[in-house]
């Protein structure tokens, strides 16, 4: 434990940088590992929680050793962000908006462990695993802050780009807009035939129909927005190539979303392509929220060609 406390008073900010994004990256497959537990009806694998049975790990079974290994998953993402949080607090002069993103990433990566208890103790109520699943993202999303603020006390800031009210429009409606999708998606999920476990686990009680039209009409809404977001970043892709880089991204990763969506929904749901489809959800959360960061504060690298 001294070791570590010495390797943290003595963190450089390019090594706060990579350990930033190491959590980022760990909370990742978090989500990600959550949605494979799901997908697979592993949900209430681990009988005696937070036991695996009649002791602290699985003894045997498929759905055991899955639900075991997304909370050894959880366990590392964890670690991170307590390690993160501790590291942020010595490194000199960065920036405390991200020390607090660091901390509140802590404590609401924490905060799954018993959401996480009460989601078997309800056995898998819809509801708690949407519960479970948005607090992951909220998580990630806090880690992102974390990864780009790190990322400019690095290499330093550039001027906020475009015009102020692009900025604020970006914030106060494009992110909200993105949480929207991501909440209509995990209706839909909670709608369909996967809902965690083989037992006979409660559902919404909505048509997957009705959920996936609600959901494809704002996903219509997003898109549209970030065609014209990404319209203002052309005009200043001179002085921020790297912002139209991240913008390239999120719009890959929606059109890639928008055909799985399409193909998944034609092939009733199978399990392989909802993770994928869970994956790339996280993914454009992610971006949407590096993106809306970087245009008020963007490292940098983003100003350079």
């Amino acid at each position: 434990m001294a070791t570590v406390a010495t390797r943290i008073r003595t963190l450089s900010p390019a090594g706060f940088l990579r350990l930033a994004v190491a959590s980022c990256v760990a909370l990742f497959l978090v989500v990600t590992s959550g949605a494979f537990v799901r997908l697979t009806g592993s949900g209430l694998g681990c009988d005696n929680w937070p036991r695996c049975g009649d002791k602290p790990y699985p003894e045997q079974g498929f759905h055991a050793f899955v639900e075991f290994g997304n909370r050894m998953i959880a366990l590392v993402g964890i670690v991170l962000t307590l390690v993160t949080w501790l590291a942020a607090r010595k490194v000199d002069g960065l920036p405390r908006v991200a020390q607090l993103a660091a901390l509140g990433a802590f404590l609401v990566a924490a905060a799954q462990i018993p959401l996480g208890g009460v989601t078997i103790a309800l056995d898998l109520h819809p509801l708690a695993v949407m519960a479970h699943f948005l607090l992951g993202l909220a998580v990630l999303g806090l880690a992102v802050v974390v990864v780009i603020e790190a990322w400019g006390y690095v290499n330093g800031l550039a001027a906020p780009a475009g015009p102020r009210w692009l900025r604020q429009v970006v914030t106060l409606a494009g992110l909200p807009l993105c949480v929207a999708l991501v909440v209509t998606g995990a209706v839909a999920t909670a709608s369909g035939p996967h809902p965690g476990a083989n037992e006979d686990v409660k559902r919404l009680g909505l048509e997957i129909a009705d959920a996936v039209y609600v959901h494809v009409r704002v996903a219509t809404a997003f898109g549209i927005g970030a065609l014209v977001v990404g319209w203002f970043l052309w005009r200043v892709r001179g002085a921020y190539p790297g912002l139209l880089r991240l913008w390239g991204l999120l719009v890959v990763a929606l059109v890639a979303q928008a055909i799985l969506g399409e193909v998944q929904y034609r092939n009733a749901l199978p399990w392989g392509l909802v993770l994928v489809h869970v994956s790339l959800a996280a993914t454009i959360w992610a971006l949407s929220l590096a993106l809306a960061c970087a245009l008020w504060r963007p490292p940098a690298e983003m100003a350079r060609g």
